[in-house]
């Protein structure tokens, strides 16, 4: 459940520079205000390893951290975002935050680098988009994000064992054709690569087109998302399908029921199925008047 975007007021002016003892308030998630999430700010540590804290309005509370306004003003979180290294680094923490206050509570995770002027920006937040947040909390409340990737592996096919020989030929019967001369081999194995090739790919065409049928009565909604390409895709073979499902927790063991064996006997084709996850996909809500 994804509200609209909102067109984002840039917490520092891009010629401002930022006091190097300044701090700003990075969110990482909203829930409902109460002890669960209290609970969870005291034992985990943020960004920076800053201490983690809420900010309450409206019966919400949202989890925040302190972070140097050098490093996570307009110029700096710019250049964390384009550097994967620090990408990388800035997202596991923010998604360390997030499953792990999950783990106790419902929460609604924030967009990666959403950053606010101070706890009186973050609070004015939650009383304007209060109902929004209210309403996606209860619309997610006892679900979980599940993820499923379907790739396609010609390589793998390639290798697979060969069905098994037919039995040996009558006597009498046709002589087995000559050995082949290398070029005919040559070429006889650039067929059978293209045609490994081309049935992987159809294969696993045809079963990340039978996953939503296969889960359609277990899940509340499904997203599909840009299969992953590049530093991102480290599986191997070809990520051809990468979709998240909204699942309700007592319907976790029936969705990998579901899935199970869909790509047995389909060689260099293979689903793998993620988490439970904190519900990414369907829960982010855009910061208004924060920067995403």
């Amino acid at each position: 459940m994804n509200t609209e975007a909102e067109a984002p007021e840039a917490a520092v002016a891009p010629d401002d520079r930022p006091d190097p003892a300044a701090t700003m308030s990075y969110v990482y998630a909203v829930s409902r205000a109460g002890t669960a999430l209290d609970t969870a700010a005291s034992r985990l540590a943020g960004l920076e390893d800053g201490p983690l804290r809420t900010v309450t309005a409206k019966g919400l509370a949202a989890l925040v951290s302190s972070v140097p306004a050098g490093a996570y003003g307009e110029a700096g979180i710019r250049a964390r975002l384009e550097d994967l290294t620090e990408l990388a680094a800035l997202a596991r923490t923010h998604h360390a935050v997030v499953e792990a206050a999950y783990a106790g509570t419902t929460v609604l995770p924030m967009r990666l680098a959403t950053v606010y002027l101070d706890d009186a920006r973050v609070r004015a937040m939650l009383e304007e988009r209060g109902t929004d947040f209210a309403d996606a909390l209860g619309w997610l409340e006892g679900h979980v994000e599940l993820g499923v990737k379907v790739y396609a592996d010609p390589r793998e096919a390639a290798t697979a064992p060969p069905p098994a020989a037919d039995p040996p030929a009558a006597e009498g019967s046709a002589p087995a054709p000559e050995t082949l001369s290398p070029g005919r081999a040559y070429l006889r194995q650039r067929r059978q690569e293209r045609r490994h090739h081309r049935d992987a790919y159809r294969a696993a065409g045809a079963v990340a087109g039978a996953v939503p049928d296969r889960v359609a009565g277990l899940v509340r909604a499904r997203v599909a998302h840009r299969p992953q390409q590049g530093e991102l895709a480290s599986a191997a073979g070809e990520n051809i399908a990468n979709e998240a499902y909204l699942v309700p927790v007592e319907g976790v063991e029936d969705f990998h029921r579901a899935l199970t064996g869909l790509a047995d006997g389909l060689p260099g084709v293979r689903v793998e199925i993620t988490g439970p996850w904190a519900p990414y996909s369907f829960a982010t809500v855009p910061a208004a008047g924060g920067r995403a």
